[in-house]
């Protein structure tokens, strides 16, 4: 892919510009055009995969992504072959909406397109065109989607078609019972989970702050915009903080093939003005991220996004993932609606968080734990709060990070007699330094997992009860697969020098101490903290630090004393 030169001046860390953006979108605009049907109606992209939903819905979702990512460009000449595209799709090339069907997915890409571009893309239609398109966009009004984000798609078509007034009725109920029905999954400090449960993922930003705001910011409704855009802030004093100095996103839940979307709430805050990060320090996080995946074969020969993370990866994937999923990642390009004076593309670059300091944040409403080190620019996320319906590696492991990713070894976790799952986690708090909570593991076990974090160190520490006498136990920590990053596990208490130790009558403790660590000469782990087990309680000395206490009880984990640092 072809980009500027560096402009170190305004962007001293990564060099992006806006005119980088627009470059950048150009070029995916160009690569997908080949793979067009005749009539413009399907985007077919290589590849030898399908998704579950079949190639037809594989081809529309080609269509409506990357119409998604010309409308944010506003790009008149794509839009005018998107038009013909969409004329020959209502005419009978497109597949219908259904029930918890994929097509109702794309439906709102494309109804959000419309409706970002309604004079140079819908206005310009012919009223026959522009009937079908309606009539076939209504089916979403009615489709049930699945209990998730996919809540929120009736409510995007809906705002589109009674803006057009078509079914104004209809639409609306349908936007007001979708944003009712997330309102159970907010739990507070900007946060949702997708759906019931604790999944906690990138789908906070890419589509339950998106879609309700953007409405909102559309519609020029006051009030929802001040609710939605409120929790976006709010979310956004967390959401800085996941990025590592390089740019990597954290490597963390489902659907990471959309790479760089996950700069979405980012560029939303800056275009409804609810956001709390200054805008040199907006530009530095997204374009950190765009600069990220290009740098690293996001893209291939073909200029196509691959189904992946950096190049192509099956780990990532998942049975909805078609060839052209990947483009969702057009959401990045929300940014360019912002005209070129504003002040996000004018200012010069900010430092991210993870640049400015070393931090230990709690972030209670997932209950996780975030570890950020200035010297290698790494972030760590503990997380004692997050699980899918389904045991995914991507939701359920203690830890993540933006330079590893889960391995098929079972990283990250306690492996109690051969199960090394971890289902139905309870959290059980967040503090100054620490996270804490509860899981099962096979044959009704139960393991109390805590993390305390200072610098780069951590001590780990896991109480099992309800196992067998003599049940085997073990203990791994990261899978450092990045040049110049390495991990390191120590055992402390109840294991061997193989990270292993048996259950005894009664409950048990297992100590270790771990790091990830990009840094070339570390301080030796063992001098960074000290730790002894006392009639069950775990004493922790931090060097030059406080002393903290582990106290575990079938009531729950209290942690006295104060640990690390809060930026």
């Amino acid at each position: 892919m072809r980009l500027p030169p560096p402009d170190r001046t305004l962007s001293p860390r990564t060099g992006y510009t806006r005119a980088h953006w627009e470059a950048a979108a150009d070029a995916l605009l160009a690569a997908v055009e080949p793979y067009a049907t005749e009539d413009r109606a399907l985007y077919h992209l290589p590849g030898d995969r399908e998704s579950w939903s079949g190639r037809l819905s594989d081809g529309l979702e080609g269509y409506a992504r990357t119409l998604l990512l010309a409308a944010f460009r506003r790009d008149e000449t794509a839009l005018e072959r998107y038009a013909d595209g969409l004329a020959a799709g209502v005419l009978g090339a497109w597949p219908r909406i259904e029930d918890r069907g994929q097509p109702l997915v794309e439906a709102a890409s494309i109804a959000l397109a419309l409706r970002l571009t309604r004079p140079l893309l819908w206005d310009r239609l012919d009223d026959a065109v522009r009937q079908r398109a309606a009539d076939w966009l209504a089916d979403a009004l009615t489709a049930e989607p699945w209990p998730c984000n996919w809540e929120l798609f009736p409510v995007t078509v809906g705002g589109f078609l009674y803006a057009v007034d078509h079914e104004s009725d209809t639409a609306r109920k349908a936007v007001d019972r979708g944003l009712e029905r997330i309102e159970q999954w907010y739990v507070g400090d900007g946060w949702y989970t997708d759906g019931a449960g604790r999944a906690f993922d990138y789908y906070n930003g890419w589509a339950m702050h998106l879609y309700p705001v953007l409405h909102a910011w559309l519609d020029d409704d006051p009030r929802l915009l001040e609710l939605y855009g409120g929790r976006l802030s709010r979310h956004l004093t967390d959401y800085a903080r996941l990025f590592g100095a390089d740019g990597a996103p954290m490597r963390q839940g489902r659907s990471l093939t959309y790479r760089f979307a996950t700069t979405v709430p980012l560029w939303l805050g800056a275009l409804t003005g609810h956001t709390p990060l200054p805008p040199g320090e907006t530009r530095r996080l997204a374009s950190g991220a765009l600069r990220y995946f290009l740098r690293r074969g996001a893209v291939d020969e073909r200029g196509l996004l691959s189904l992946g993370w950096h190049g192509p990866d099956p780990d990532v994937l998942q049975g909805y993932s078609g060839p052209a999923s990947p483009y969702w990642a057009a959401k990045a390009f929300l940014g360019l609606l912002l005209p070129p004076e504003h002040e996000v593309w004018t200012a010069v670059e900010e430092p991210a968080p993870v640049e400015r300091m070393d931090a230990v944040t709690p972030l209670s409403a997932p209950n996780w734990l975030l570890q950020a080190t200035r010297s290698d620019g790494l972030v760590r996320l503990h997380n004692h709060g997050s699980e899918d319906v389904r045991y995914d590696p991507h939701y359920t492991r203690l830890a993540y990070s933006t330079a590893t990713a889960p391995s098929p070894s079972y990283d990250n976790s306690v492996v109690v007699g051969d199960d090394p799952g971890r289902t139905g986690i309870e959290p059980l708090g967040v503090g100054d330094g620490w996270a804490a909570s509860r899981h099962t593991s096979g044959g009704g076990t139960r393991v109390t997992s805590v993390v305390l974090a200072r610098g780069a160190a951590e001590v780990r520490v896991h109480g099992v009860a309800g196992a067998e006498p003599g049940t085997p136990v073990r203990v791994t920590g990261w899978a450092a697969r990045e040049d110049g990053v390495r991990a390191e596990l120590l055992p402390v208490a109840g294991l061997d020098g193989s990270l292993a130790g048996v259950t005894g009558d009664g409950d048990s403790v297992f100590v270790a101490l771990a790091r990830l660590t990009g840094e070339t000469d570390p301080v030796p782990l063992e001098e960074l903290v000290s730790v002894r087990t006392v009639d069950g309680i775990v004493h922790v000395r931090w060097s030059g630090g406080p002393e903290v206490r582990v106290h575990l009880s079938s009531d729950g984990v209290r942690v006295t004393g104060v640990a690390g640092t809060d930026g």
